[in-house]
């Protein structure tokens, strides 16, 4: 039995019972665990308790430097490798580079995302920009009274109308607000982008034993779409399909993280 475990929200109790499904036709018996929250989910899974984790790049960083053997990273979203973190500005605000938002506002997404909230405010450090006293304004999502569906879409909204002159936003959210129509191409532009990293993972505990991490890998990349339960697996991760989890890409999230002292 292969236990797999995950932070309790709707999206994922959807996607692990399609996943429980999908496993077991392979011949792989499933059963999955909700956690209130991921720090909860990487003492389970630091203590042996589950075989998988489906991990955010925050928990996967902890995971990784709790363990004294490095864990397996033996799946992922498509949309998960090269994930990029922008500066937007409006054209015309005079924002060329980073250095040019001393004195003048920024907003972030939600303070607990990696890419909208802890990457860019480190990123602005490391650019001798200190986002609490360089800035006109710094603001986090939670700060902000907003009706937007989503943390990155209010930020994009917020700088297209002029009320922060600059902000965080992943390139996976510009990608789906151009798909579905609703990025203000003309009002916003990208004056910087962060190197490419690693994001959310599936990571499997270092004793599992290699002919079955070669079967849930394999279990994972069979997921093509061909049915209903394929397609709404697929839809609950927001990607096209699954990948083989690489063990590089998560040192920026890393070093984030250590300077904002959460690992």
């Amino acid at each position: 039995m292969v236990r797999l475990g995950g932070t309790a929200t709707i999206p994922h109790l959807e996607v692990f019972q399609g996943l429980e499904t999908l496993f077991r036709r392979r011949g792989i018996e499933l059963d999955w665990v909700l956690y209130s929250d991921y720090d909860v989910m990487v003492e389970a899974f630091t203590a042996g308790e589950i075989d998988l984790a489906w991990n955010g790049p925050l928990g996967y960083v902890k995971i990784r430097r709790l363990l004294d053997e490095p864990c397996q990273v033996i799946a992922m979203r498509d949309v998960d490798i090269g994930f990029t973190t922008h500066f937007i500005a409006r054209p015309g605000s005079g924002i060329e580079t980073v250095e040019d938002l001393k004195g003048r506002s920024f907003a972030f997404g939600r303070r607990a995302s990696e890419q909208a909230g802890l990457v860019p405010h480190y990123l602005l450090k490391q650019a001798g920009i200190n986002p609490a006293r360089d800035l006109s304004a710094a603001s986090f999502y939670e700060d902000r009274q907003s009706s937007a569906r989503s943390d990155e879409r209010d930020v994009v909204e917020r700088v297209a109308s002029g009320e922060f002159d600059a902000g965080s936003v992943s390139q996976r959210t510009m990608e789906n607000m151009a798909e579905d129509g609703t990025l203000p191409r003309d009002q916003v532009r990208i004056f910087y982008s962060s190197q490419p990293y690693s994001h959310c993972c599936f990571t499997a505990r270092t004793g599992l034993e290699p002919s079955l991490a070669q079967e849930i890998e394999a279990a994972f990349l069979s997921v093509t779409g061909s049915d209903d339960v394929e397609r709404a697996v697929l839809k609950g991760e927001a990607c096209n399909s699954f990948v083989p989890g690489i063990q590089e890409g998560w040192d920026l999230i890393e070093a984030a993280a250590v300077s904002e002292g959460l690992v």
